[in-house]
């Protein structure tokens, strides 16, 4: 299983980012995990997928922004291991 750890930079928060965000794990598949807003403006993303195409997608949608109104500049992703996620969730 691949599991990896996104802090997303740019306009993402206050506009529809995380529910786009899940929106977007939804429409994938096979993607579990969460998503939050930091206190220093960026989004974080904890993703996991025992699918690397399905993974390798949604890190290329977030990186676009996967709402309209957003504008990511910049996009870290690390490999990480948190617990195993069997949905994806909105929030802390």
């Amino acid at each position: 299983m691949k599991k990896i750890r996104m802090i997303v930079s740019g306009r993402v928060q206050g506009v529809g980012f995380r529910y786009s965000t899940y929106a977007l794990a939804k429409e994938i598949g096979g993607i579990h995990g969460r998503v939050w807003n930091n206190d220093d403006g960026t989004v974080e993303i904890l993703a996991q997928s025992d699918d690397a195409n399905k993974m390798a997608s949604f890190i290329q949608e977030v990186r676009k922004g996967p709402s309209r109104m957003s504008r990511v500049t910049y996009v870290d992703v690390q490999i990480d291991n948190f617990e195993d996620y069997t949905d994806f969730r909105v929030g802390n």
